[in-house]
């Protein structure tokens, strides 16, 4: 598999949704029917990159995934930055090592939505900072599932 686009992701079955940190992943699954995205999991990122994919691996298996959605860190006026240039070598460190469809979903505000969504809950502080990365991964998942079922 290689880097593909959203529409061609398998149509049923789980997709994982991912936002790339330097220091965490977010993760985030839906349902098998492609409806609704739903925060997992905050993976720890440490100095080596094998320990976090092996469990990035595992969700995916445990799931039954189909395929994932990373999120792609464009900046505001749309242009790459280093951190895209980061999740793109994640992808590539993925592909390496299984054949998963991967596609990515801009994923500018996704953090400030889930933010937002969390102050509305009102969840405390120390609560939101455990919750975002997953949520935002969960943000990032329900916009790809929105964008496919309207492209349909």
């Amino acid at each position: 598999m290689a880097i593909i686009e959203l529409l061609e992701l398998p149509s049923q079955g789980v997709l994982l949704g991912l936002d790339p940190g330097s220091k965490t992943i977010g993760v985030a699954a839906s349902d098998r029917m492609q409806l609704t995205a739903h925060p997992v999991e905050t993976l720890r990122r440490g100095k080596k990159l094998a320990p976090t994919l092996s469990e990035l691996f595992a969700l995916f298996d445990s799931r039954e995934a189909v395929g994932i959605v990373m999120g792609l860190p464009l900046n505001m006026d749309g242009s790459s930055g280093p951190r895209v240039q980061s999740a793109r070598a994640l992808a590539r460190h993925i592909l390496e090592q299984r054949d998963i469809p991967i596609a990515f979903q801009d994923e500018r505000m996704t953090s400030q939505v889930a933010e937002r969504a969390m102050l509305d809950a009102d969840l405390s502080r120390a609560r939101r900072a455990e919750l975002i990365d997953k949520s935002a991964a969960a943000v990032i998942l329900q916009t790809a599932i929105d964008t496919i079922a309207n492209a349909s």
